[in-house]
């Protein structure tokens, strides 16, 4: 065979496989657009839905259990159960302190939000840092996702400090939450860990986290104050 016929065969064959991948283009054009359409109607539709975002720290996030089993997939649970539309976002993000997460929440509000679970403080705690400094994060995070959600619900979960830390400390820092509320006239969980705090049935064994059982009481302790707000 010579150059030319050899040049000629491939260049038909080159010609037959464009042909056949047109074709298989043509013919999965109409399923990629008829899948991108359904995929597009679905977060628009997803989107409607108003949404409850928990925003918080290794307690929130569900730290070693299951991510159906922390709290904020519970509450989700409980919202199909009850009948409310709301779907949930679960914002924990583990070793967060209330500095890190006036850091982050920025970020965090670029998705819209109707009902806001601001659940920091206790790795402010742990670390022993300054009652007075865990408020005034707390507060301005409550001020940014009111000043870019007028009309979004807030609602504050209260934390405790370690007996470790002294009873000044624990005082002072018990006060933070229920001055936040009051300042902010928003509802409160007085403490998220109420009927579970360092119980081994209800904890991991560093009787710090929560077991599956532990977020079912958390969950309880939130739903108290939360489903009000959704029916407002």
């Amino acid at each position: 065979m010579d150059k030319e016929s050899t040049y000629t065969t491939f260049a038909g064959t080159k010609k037959h496989f464009s042909d056949y991948l047109a074709g298989l283009i043509a013919l999965a054009l109409p399923v990629l657009f008829l899948t991108a359409n359904a995929a597009i109607a679905g977060e628009e539709a997803d989107g409607e839905r108003p949404t409850v975002l928990f925003f918080g720290d290794s307690l929130t996030a569900g730290y070693d259990v299951n991510p159906d089993d922390a709290y904020p997939a519970v509450i989700e649970r409980m919202l199909r159960e009850n009948g409310y539309p709301h779907r949930v976002v679960n914002a924990g993000l583990s070793g967060e302190t209330t500095a890190g997460g006036l850091r982050r929440v920025d970020w965090i509000l670029r998705r819209k939000v109707d009902v806001f679970v601001l659940a920091l403080g206790g790795n402010d705690a742990l670390r022993g840092l300054n009652p007075a400094e865990t408020g005034k994060n707390l507060g301005q995070i409550l001020e940014k996702v009111r000043d870019r959600y007028p009309d979004a619900k807030l609602l504050l979960a209260g934390m405790k400090a370690p007996a470790n830390m002294g009873d000044d400390y624990g005082e002072a820092f018990a006060a933070v939450y229920p001055e936040l509320a009051a300042a902010f006239e928003i509802p409160l969980v007085p403490f998220l860990l109420e009927g579970m705090a360092a119980d081994p049935d209800y904890n991991l064994d560093d009787l710090i986290h929560p077991n599956e059982r532990g977020h079912r009481v958390i969950a309880e302790n939130i739903w108290v104050e939360l489903e009000p707000l959704l029916k407002r």
